[in-house]
C-alpha cells in the first residue's frame, strides 16, 4: 500500500516552502502550503479538479468568481476553516493576517506531479508556464 498516514495539522505548520506535494495517488493529491503576510496563491481556476483547502493557522480572505475579471464572492476565513472549489472555479487566498497563512489541500484528479517542492510562489509559476 502506498498510503499517506501523519498528523496533518503538524505536517502543515511545519512546512516552510510555498508548495509541498506530500502524498500523490492516482485520484487526489495532498499539499500543504506557506503563504507569507500579505501574499496570495494567485487566481487559478482547475478546469478538471476540484479543490478542498483547511486553514490551519492564518487569517486570509477567499475570492470567487466565474471568470478571471469577475469576482463574485468574497469570504474571510481563518484558523479551522475549509473551503471547497469547484472545478473551473476562479479562485485565489490572499493572506490578511499578521503572520505565515499555513494551509493543506486536496485536489481531485491531483494537479502537481509527485514529490512537486516550490520553495517560493515564483517558482510555482516558473514551473506552471514551463
Amino acid at each position: 500500500m502506498n498510503a499517506w498516514v501523519a498528523d496533518i495539522e503538524q505536517a502543515t505548520l511545519d512546512n516552510t516552502n510555498f508548495r509541498t506535494a506530500l502524498w500523490t495517488g492516482e485520484h487526489t493529491q495532498l499539499t500543504v502550503m506557506q503563504i507569507g503576510v500579505g501574499e496570495d496563491i494567485g487566481l487559478e481556476a482547475h478546469p478538471d479538479n476540484d479543490q478542498f483547502i483547511r486553514i490551519e493557522q492564518g487569517k486570509a480572505r477567499v475570492e470567487l468568481g466565474p471568470t478571471e475579471d469577475q469576482v463574485k464572492e468574497t469570504h474571510d476565513v481563518e484558523d479551522e476553516w475549509a473551503i471547497i472549489i469547484p472545478a473551473g472555479t476562479w479562485h485565489n487566498v490572499v493572506n490578511t493576517g499578521d503572520e505565515d497563512l499555513k494551509v493543506y489541500s486536496l485536489y481531485s484528479p491531483p494537479e502537481h506531479p509527485p514529490n512537486t517542492v516550490h520553495r517560493t510562489k515564483a517558482d510555482a509559476m516558473a514551473a506552471e508556464h514551463a
